[in-house]
């Protein structure tokens, strides 16, 4: 369930002037400080007030407000319609007065300066930007403005340029001890882009550096669970589980990390020497295995020719004045005719 401690009027939560409650689910809209107290709602929490309008009726548990997060603004985890009491009255009314006289006077100033002042109030974001205007601290009802020309009031606005391309970097080499109790050293390069320019100034102080952090964080833990062997074959699926980490972590602030690639594997020398002369006998071992499963390849044939010609003793003739034929065709200055046994035989027996 969400948490619904009371909220102060006073503390900046989500009762601040001209928000926007995600028109795509039809979250009611406060104009000012005021207006949320007034609701006919009384002390009904922020889940059931905002439960009934998410399509389907989806009640996840604190995850109401991230939900609503990615699409206007973000609305905080603590927000609490709290009965209303003059007090809370009061202080809303001078308030919204305060804020009106300042807006006034910030207007008249730009029409008795015109037209230097339009120097001052119009500003041009480019395509791949956004502009997250703040009003006496408090982000205006429409939230991010751009691509093109915006305006602003002088001394009560401020406003902060929001990049939204995708961006790179590299996550440094990190040391980490695998499941096998091996020590590698792992980097690896991230892809992301901000999704929601508010809530990446909202919710976080520097979204490109927390996401550098988070990842570098997320790799040595994802690799930790991992041994050396899982590591060098799955890159792919660790890949994608790496990506899937960072996006969830990251999805409050505005982040959405697209992709995210294991770069090198680094070993130590000791165990690159070991895995090679691993590798070596291995192959070595198969050399050799192929060897000798030729030599009883050739026996076999050897043994079966020897069977065929035994049995026909004419074939050893004809072999061997096809051998003779081969030797002539070569053309050598020297050729040794070998002498049949039955010849060599017969010689004893002339002799007599």
């Amino acid at each position: 369930m969400l948490d619904t401690a009371p909220l102060d009027a006073d503390n900046g939560g989500a009762a601040t002037s001209g928000f926007t409650y995600a028109a795509q689910y039809g979250v009611r809209r406060a104009s000012n400080r005021a207006d949320v107290y007034r609701t006919q709602f009384g002390s009904m929490s922020a889940e059931d007030y905002l439960t009934p309008m998410i399509p389907g009726n989806q009640r996840t548990d604190g995850n109401v407000a991230r939900r609503l997060s990615r699409y206007s603004f973000i609305i905080p985890p603590r927000l609490f319609v709290h009965p209303v009491t003059d007090d809370l009255k009061d202080k809303a009314e001078q308030s919204g007065y305060f804020f009106s006289i300042l807006i006034v006077l910030s207007y008249a100033l730009v029409v008795i300066t015109f037209p230097l002042s339009l120097c001052f109030c119009l500003k041009v974001v480019q395509e791949y930007e956004r502009a997250v205007i703040f009003r006496l601290g408090r982000i205006l009802a429409d939230g991010a403005r751009g691509p093109g020309l915006f305006f602003i009031l002088p001394c009560i606005d401020t406003y902060s340029k929001v990049d939204l391309r995708t961006v790179t970097f590299d996550v440094p080499p990190q040391e980490i001890l695998t499941r096998d109790s091996v020590t590698v050293a792992v980097d690896a390069v991230v892809y992301f882009r901000i999704f929601n320019a508010v809530i990446s100034i909202t919710n976080v102080e520097d979204a490109a550096k927390s996401t550098k952090l988070l990842a570098a964080t997320t790799l040595r833990n994802v690799l930790g669970t991992k041994t050396l062997h899982e590591i060098l074959a799955e890159r792919d699926k660790i890949d994608t589980v790496i990506q899937t980490a960072l996006d969830e972590a990251t999805d409050p602030w505005g982040v959405k990390v697209e992709r995210v690639e294991v770069k090198d594997v680094r070993l130590p020398v000791a165990l690159q020497k070991a895995m090679a002369a691993e590798a070596e006998a291995s192959r070595d071992a198969r050399a050799k295995i192929i060897a000798a499963e030729g030599e009883m390849k050739a026996s076999r044939g050897l043994k079966e020719a020897a069977d065929i010609i035994n049995e026909s003793p004419i074939a050893m003739q004809l072999r061997y004045l096809q051998t003779l034929t081969q030797i002539a065709a070569e053309r050598n200055s020297t050729i040794v005719f070998p002498v049949p046994v039955e010849l060599l035989q017969a010689v004893p027996l002339y002799k007599r």
